[in-house]
C-alpha cells in the first residue's frame, strides 16, 4: 500500500476514534509518559500488503472491531461457574459480581448437558458434579435469584438441549418481570462441534439444525441483543486440534450456521450480528495472538464476499475466550496460575471481547472459592496494572505476528477447501439443501473425518511430549517441587438427594394435564414446519422438565449414534 493510501486510512481511523466514547482513564505508561491510542507506519512509509493489516475498527478488522480498542471499553470479565444445585451456584455468582465480574457464564452438570433429569437412572452419581443441575424453570428461578437478568449479560455453555434450557431462562426472566426483548448474553447452541469434538448430542444433526433455525428466527424477531449461537472452537482445541484446525473448523461451523439462516430466508445483515464465537487461548503466546487476528480477517472477508453481508456489524467476529484447560497440570498446580496469566494476556492482545480465566485447581476438581478469586484477579491485574488496555493491537505490524497471522489464515483456507470438496463429493450435482460448507461439515461428521484429523494432531503432540521435544514444566522437565496437596472443592452426594427430592415435590404440585397438553402441542409443531419456540415455552411455563421435553423429542426424532471409524 502506498503512503497516500496509508495516510487516508489513518485519517479515517482518527475520525472514528474522535467520534467514539472513551473510558475515563489514564492512558500513560507506569512512568507517566503518554501513549498514542494506535501505532502504524511512519508518515511517508510504503508498506506492502498493509491493506490486510489496516487500522482498528476498519475492514478487514485484523486489528480489532473498534477504533478505540480497549480505550472505549475493556473486555468483559465473564467467569464460568456452576456446581451443585442452583442455590449454591447463585451464591458463587453473587461473589463473582461483587468481586468485579462483569458477566455470568453458566456451567451445567452432565445430566443437564445430556437433556436428562436429575432423577433419571443414567444421572446417578453425576448430579451437580461438573456444573449446576437444572431440571426445570423453577431451578432457573433460583439460579438467578437476586440477579436482575435485564442488567447482566449471561452466557450459557450448553448445546444439545440448548433450546429448552434457553426457554427456561426466558421464563425465569418473565417471572422476574423482565421484558425478554432487553435480555443480553450468549447461548452456545453449537451442535456441529458436539459431533466433531465434545460428543454431547441428542438427535441426528438435521433435527438439531431445525431447532437452531427456529431459535435464530425467534431471537431475530424479538430478542435483538441476545446472541443465540456461540460457535465454539474451545472444545475442538481441547480435544487435541492444532491452532489452525481450531480456527478453520470453528469458522466453517459458523459459515454453516450462516447458510442455515439464509436457507430460512433471514437477512444476513440482521441475523449475523447474533452469531458470536468461543475460542481457546493456549500457551503458545504468539501463535494464539495471530490466531485471533486471522479469525477476524477471515470472517469479515467471507461474510462480505461469500454471503453478501453489507453492514460492518454483520462482518464482525466477536468472540469470548477461555484459557486452556488442557494446558493445566495436576503436578505442581500453582504453575497453572502462570500458564493462565500468559494465555489470558494472549487473548487480550488478540482483541478478545470477553474472557474466562481458569482456576489453578481445575485439573483436579471444580474451583475452590480461593482459586476462583485468583483466576478473577488475574484478569483484573491485566486490566488495571499492565497498560495493555492503552493501545489498540499493540503488536500489529510486528514481522513475526503478521507472518504468523498470514500463515494461520492460509492454513485455514486450505482446510475450508477440503471441507467444500467433501461437500461436493456428498452432493455431486451441487444441489446443497442448506449450503456447500454445511454439506461438507455433515459429510465430515458422517465419515469421521473431523474426528480423525483431530486425533492425528493429538497423537503427534503426545509423541512430542513423550520424546521431550515439547516441554511441560513439572511434568516432563523440572519435576522437583515443595508444593503440598491442595484443598479442593468436593460436591456432596447430598446435593443429588436434595435435587431429586425437590424435583419430586415440583412434579406433585404441578398440573400434569397442562404439562401433557403442552408437550403434545410441542410435538405437533415438531411434526410440521411451525416454529417450535413458542410451544416449547408453553411447556416450560407449565413446569415440564428438561428430561420430559428432550425425551419427547428423542422419541419423535430418534437418537444419534456415532458411526464406528477404524
Amino acid at each position: 500500500m502506498d503512503a497516500h493510501a496509508i495516510e487516508e486510512g489513518r485519517r479515517r481511523w482518527q475520525a472514528r476514534y474522535d467520534a467514539a466514547r472513551k473510558r475515563d482513564a489514564d492512558f500513560t505508561t507506569l512512568s507517566g509518559d503518554p501513549v498514542a491510542p494506535v501505532y502504524g507506519p511512519r508518515d511517508g512509509d510504503t508498506v506492502e500488503g498493509f491493506e490486510r493489516i489496516g487500522w482498528p475498527g476498519e475492514y478487514p478488522f485484523t486489528r480489532g472491531l473498534y477504533a478505540t480498542g480497549y480505550r472505549g471499553r475493556t473486555w468483559t470479565i465473564r467467569q464460568f461457574a456452576g456446581f451443585g444445585n442452583a442455590e449454591q451456584t447463585n451464591e458463587r455468582y453473587k461473589m463473582i459480581l461483587a468481586s468485579g465480574g462483569g458477566g455470568l457464564s453458566v456451567a451445567f452438570d452432565m445430566p443437564t448437558l445430556m437433556g436428562r433429569d436429575s432423577d433419571d437412572p443414567r444421572s446417578l452419581g453425576e448430579v451437580g458434579h461438573c456444573g449446576v443441575a437444572i431440571d426445570s424453570a423453577a431451578d432457573m428461578d433460583v439460579l438467578f435469584s437476586g440477579i436482575p437478568l435485564g442488567d447482566v449479560t449471561t452466557s450459557m455453555t450448553i448445546s444439545g438441549p440448548a433450546v429448552p434450557v434457553f426457554c427456561m431462562y426466558l421464563v425465569a426472566a418473565e417471572r422476574q418481570g423482565v421484558d425478554p426483548g432487553v435480555l443480553n448474553g450468549t447461548l452456545q447452541t453449537d451442535i456441529f462441534k458436539e459431533y466433531i469434538a465434545q460428543k454431547e448430542w441428542l438427535f441426528q444433526p438435521e433435527p438439531h439444525l431445525r431447532l437452531i433455525g427456529d431459535l435464530m428466527e425467534h431471537c431475530s424477531r424479538g430478542i435483538p441483543a441476545y446472541k443465540p449461537l456461540s460457535v465454539s472452537g474451545y472444545h475442538i482445541r481441547e480435544a487435541g486440534s492444532t491452532a489452525a484446525q481450531e480456527l478453520a473448523y470453528t469458522l466453517a461451523d459458523g459459515f454453516g450456521y450462516v447458510e442455515l439462516g439464509l436457507s430460512r430466508g433471514l437477512d444476513v445483515d440482521t441475523f449475523a450480528p447474533g452469531l458470536s464465537f468461543f475460542f481457546d487461548a493456549h500457551v503458545d503466546f504468539f501463535e494464539e495472538i495471530a490466531k485471533f487476528r486471522a479469525a477476524r480477517r477471515i470472517w469479515a472477508r467471507w461474510m462480505r464476499e461469500e454471503y453478501g453481508a453489507k453492514s460492518e456489524r454483520a462482518q464482525w467476529l466477536r468472540f469470548h475466550t477461555q484459557t486452556a484447560g488442557v494446558s493445566l497440570t495436576a503436578q505442581q498446580p500453582y504453575n497453572n496460575v502462570v500458564r493462565t496469566a500468559v494465555e489470558a494476556l494472549a487473548a487480550v492482545l488478540g482483541g478478545t471481547n470477553s474472557l474466562h480465566t481458569n482456576a489453578l485447581d481445575e485439573t483436579l476438581a471444580l474451583p475452590s472459592e480461593q482459586a476462583a478469586e485468583i483466576a478473577l484477579r488475574t484478569q483484573q491485574v491485566l486490566m488495571e496494572e499492565t497498560g495493555v488496555t492503552n493501545v489498540a493491537d499493540p503488536l500489529g505490524g510486528s514481522w513475526y505476528i503478521e507472518a504468523l497471522t498470514d500463515r494461520i489464515e492460509a492454513d485455514a483456507e486450505k482446510i475450508f477447501e477440503q471441507i467444500k470438496e467433501r461437500g461436493r463429493r456428498a452432493v455431486p450435482e451441487g444441489n446443497h439443501p442448506i449450503g456447500p460448507i454445511t454439506s461438507g461439515i455433515l459429510r465430515g461428521i458422517e465419515d469421521g473425518w473431523f474426528t480423525g484429523e483431530i486425533a492425528e494432531a493429538a497423537f503427534t503432540y503426545q509423541r512430542a511430549l513423550e520424546k521431550e521435544d515439547k516441554k511441560v514444566v513439572g511434568v516432563n522437565c523440572h519435576p522437583g517441587s515443595v508444593t503440598g496437596d491442595l484443598e479442593i472443592l468436593r460436591v456432596s452426594h447430598e446435593v443429588e438427594h436434595e435435587q431429586v427430592r425437590a424435583l419430586g415435590i415440583r412434579r406433585e404440585k404441578r398440573d400434569d394435564a397442562a404439562v401433557s397438553a403442552a408437550l403434545a402441542r410441542m410435538l405437533e409443531a415438531a411434526r410440521g414446519e411451525a416454529n417450535m419456540i413458542e410451544p416449547m415455552l408453553e411447556a416450560v411455563r407449565a413446569e415440564a422438565t428438561l428430561g420430559e421435553i428432550c425425551d419427547a423429542l428423542r422419541e419423535e426424532w430418534g437418537v444419534y449414534t456415532e458411526p464406528p471409524v477404524f
